[in-house]
């Protein structure tokens, strides 16, 4: 059957031709438009684009999971600037506020600095990626990730590294491998992977997991004291996910003809003298570590290594070859380091491979604070605050995909001089955001409810010396100052850094508590956090591939001892939160009012609240919730309090017959005042229910705004009106009818 004529859609139907189906074929063939699906299991599917947009980038894709759209582009220059010896990785990640069909907030509404959640999935892709270029490429790289159309029930993160690896795999840019990410979250005991926000509210596990086809090279995430082998098995579960997406990856990456990569040259080597400067400073460097086991004294026999055999070369060869000697002896360096583990047996500071180093704690340390603690654990210290604040105080959260208050923060600091050096403080880095979010994790779940209590916390860890696990130091020192603040924390958390030291041979060591310069050249960083009965939170972040599953439940057994070794230690200073807040921390009293007194409390314009506010010194919050109003009062006087909930409870009651008030004199008549006992509530008091004496005129008895003691004896079915009676409180005379 022909076409009709005129042209036009129509549908395709049993093989008859359809012009604007074979059209968009033709224009997607004509523009090289690639597309891969990739089906999640439970309807949704994962649809990758690229050859349409941002063509310019060496590399870009589109991810669209229902109506979430991010871009990933990936460009990378083509030589390394001179003196580069490192990856310069740049990773940006940017949600537009149109995504959500949002104005941004603020004077400009633009978008602006990124907000913490932007941060926090750039560095999520960047620990992802950052392992796997090749060591010796050494040009400036970006990636930038953007969010242009949002799903509210979708989350982002969960996509934004398999767009970025999209982006790589169509690019000319040296990858060495495929990789992705992927949300596993457990739901009523069933493991589900990237789940809808609604549903995650209720899971026990949320975990995000990065890995290539052969092994796992992050995950990152809160849980609700989970045992090790279950943290164990959702990795697992999210890997076999991941295992399919990197296979849609590498066909994308053929269809696209970049199998092949850039060829580059970004270091120059001589061999000859790798072997000599190894051969020659590597037993300098394996005896300065036996010797010196306290970090500066160890950098400093290290330098002096270096200096000596610096000295041997002329400045003609330095000036050569300066920066190749550099870097092969940080080589031995790296070698010394390693053989100390694996064949001595000891670590640089001479721990054995399960040692914690030396604990000591104080609480109550700043008299100024709600709440304080010290937590020191070898060279690593961290001061820590809290402040207790009313819902005033909350923050609002008011972002691209998010929009709502937090009531818990924690601020993680990083000054310069906790490892003895001067650096200018350019305010908080990518670094300091991560380590907190850490340690809020961490804590989060044992923080009590809003119902028991209504304060809004903020807790500030100070990092004043650090030689390894400043995050983990964050949580003991955050848990002990909650405690010292009087928060009914149901339960303390410690926290722990895990390392690995792997050899050529497969032998390997599992190392507790690890050190800087163990974190720096070991294999494996991996925090672990948690109760008693199981864990919070967890950061890994891994620099070899194929590591075993066994390799990780050994390291997840090895911390669980370490933690309940720190957790005990922490527990001989303060073992459960304390009784009271202290004297000078606010108080804060949570009544509820019915909900049709709600206008009457606030008052026009806000006029009664505000009254309420100024003449008894206390903060008032007041919300509908439900068929109710729910009243926060603080203050760091309970006298202040107790006036205004009397103040409140006036308004918000209803008048009781034989209920005794004291009341305002409003206006006298001949026969009696009118006196208003309750807010807006006006009774009689008739000139016969003044005094128990006879009175035939109220004057020089009562005034207007003096304050009388009433009793409400009678209300009127019909009319309303309260009869008030005063004399019914006085002591009634002898021979008195």
């Amino acid at each position: 059957m022909p076409p009709p004529k005129g042209g036009g859609n129509f549908l395709f139907v049993k093989g008859v031709n359809c012009p604007a189906k074979l059209k968009e074929e033709r224009k997607m063939k004509e523009m090289h438009i690639i597309t891969k699906t990739i089906d999640l299991g439970d309807g949704r599917q994962i649809t990758i684009e690229t050859g349409k947009l941002a063509k310019q980038a060496n590399g870009s894709a589109v991810v669209k999971v229902g109506n979430l759209m991010i871009l990933a582009t990936v460009v990378a220059d083509k030589e390394a600037k001179e003196g580069v010896d490192f990856m310069p990785l740049t990773v940006e990640y940017q949600e537009k506020y149109a995504s959500s069909g949002r104005f941004p907030g603020g004077f400009f509404k633009r978008e602006a600095r990124p907000s913490e959640y932007e941060i926090l999935i750039s560095r999520l892709v960047d620990r992802a990626l950052r392992p796997l270029f090749p060591e010796d490429f050494h040009a400036n790289t970006q990636v930038q990730i953007t969010l242009y159309s949002n799903d509210r029930d979708t989350l982002p993160d969960a996509y934004a590294c398999l767009a970025a690896s999209a982006a790589l795999a169509v690019s000319d840019v040296p990858f060495a491998g495929h990789i992705s990410e992927a949300r596993v979250a457990r739901i009523d005991g069933k493991f589900v992977i990237n789940p809808g926000i609604a549903a995650l509210a209720t899971a026990d596990i949320d975990v995000i997991v990065a890995a290539t086809k052969d092994s796992v090279v992050m995950v990152e995430g809160e849980l609700k004291e989970v045992s090790e082998e279950d943290m164990l098995a959702s990795i697992k579960f999210a890997h076999e996910v991941i295992k399919r997406q990197v296979a849609v990856l590498k066909e994308l990456e053929a269809e696209a003809g970049k199998v092949t990569k850039r060829e580059y040259s970004h270091e120059k080597n001589d061999a000859e003298l790798k072997a000599r400067v190894i051969a020659e400073t590597y037993p300098g460097i394996l005896n300065a570590m036996r010797v010196s086991k306290a970090k500066h004294e160890r950098s400093a026999g290290i330098k002096e290594v270096y200096d000596a055999y610096k000295a041997t070369f002329s400045e003609d060869e330095l000036k050569e070859k300066g920066d190749l000697l550099k870097r092969y002896f940080h080589e031995a360096e790296y070698n010394a380091a390693r053989d100390l583990v694996l064949k001595d047996k000891v670590r640089l500071d001479g721990r054995k491979t399960t040692e914690i180093r030396p604990i000591w704690c104080e609480v109550d340390y700043l008299p100024g604070t709600h709440g304080s603690a010290i937590f020191t654990r070898g060279e690593t210290q961290s001061l820590t605050s809290v402040t207790l604040g009313s819902k005033l105080d909350e923050q609002l959260v008011d972002g691209a995909t998010f929009k709502g208050y937090n009531r818990f923060l924690l601020h993680y600091n990083f000054p310069s001089f906790s490892t003895g050096e001067a650096k200018p403080n350019r305010g908080t880095s990518r670094r300091e955001v991560g380590h907190g979010n850490l340690a809020l994790r961490a804590l989060k779940n044992m923080i009590p409810s809003a119902e028991t209590n209504p304060y809004t916390i903020r807790v500030v860890s100070d990092i004043l010396e650090s030689n390894g696990s400043s995050s983990m130091a964050t949580v003991c020192a955050g848990t002990l100052a909650l405690m010292d603040a009087g928060v009914k924390i149901p339960k303390p958390v410690s926290g722990i850094a895990m390392g690995l030291i792997s050899g050529q041979n497969g032998e390997f060591a599992v190392l507790s508590d690890i050190l800087g310069d163990e974190d720096h050249l070991g294999d494996m960083d991996f925090k672990v956090t948690g109760t008693k009965d199981g864990i919070t939170a967890c950061q890994m972040d891994i620099k070899i591939q194929g590591l075993s599953y066994e390799i990780l439940l050994q390291a997840l057994s090895q911390a669980k001892e370490g933690r309940l070794h720190i957790l005990g230690e922490m527990m001989k200073t303060i073992s459960e939160p304390r009784e009271d807040y202290k004297p000078h921390a606010p108080r804060i009293v949570k009544i509820f009012i019915p909900k049709e007194f709600i206008g009457a409390v606030i008052g026009p314009g806000g006029k009664v609240i505000q009254e309420i506010q100024r003449e008894t010194n206390a903060i008032i919050v007041l919300e509908e919730v439900g068929d109710k109003g729910v009243i926060d009062i603080s203050s760091d006087n309970k006298a202040n309090i107790d006036a205004a909930i009397a103040r409140i409870r006036a308004i918000a009651s209803v008048p009781e017959v034989g209920e005794e008030y004291e009341g305002t004199v409003k206006s006298i008549m001949p026969y009696g005042a009118f006196v208003e006992f309750m807010p807006s509530k006006q009774g009689l008091l008739h000139i016969s229910e003044v005094s128990w004496a006879r009175l035939d005129s109220l004057d020089g008895v009562l005034s207007e705004g003096q304050k009388v003691k009433v009793k409400l004896m009678d209300v009127d079915p019909k009319t309303g009106k309260y009869r008030l009676s005063s004399k019914v409180l006085q002591p009634k005379p002898e021979g008195s009818k």
